[in-house]
């Protein structure tokens, strides 16, 4: 019982690992993505771009077929999906505040 409550303890640390690093990764995406507005913003270009969003979902779509993981691919898709939302959601945000905080749309 102590071997097992062992191993379970050693998979929930590296859980939390991976959790801090996907949060790292996220932000990181989104600081990309402000910056894509931004340079959008000072073109002339429309923030919303929906090929750029289906191009993004077709991606990780195929990369997670690769993959072949436990996850299919659609499930990553989905999670996807909510992070364009929630990059939405930041996105108005910041062109409220009028800082450039927000992630681009799709990107």
């Amino acid at each position: 019982m102590a071997e097992v409550l062992t191993s379970i303890e050693e998979l929930r640390n590296r859980i939390d690992v991976i959790d801090e690093q996907l949060v790292r990764l996220l932000n990181v995406r989104v600081a990309c993505a402000v910056e894509v507005g931004r340079l959008k913003h000072e073109a002339g270009l429309p923030i919303f771009q929906p090929e750029r969003e289906t191009q993004v979902l077709n991606s990780v779509r195929k990369s997670a077929s690769e993959l072949a993981g436990p996850l299919t691919a659609e499930a990553v898709v989905r999670i996807f999906e909510r992070v364009i939302d929630e990059a939405r959601r930041a996105e108005r945000a910041a062109s409220v505040r009028g800082d450039g905080s927000g992630p681009a749309i799709g990107e």
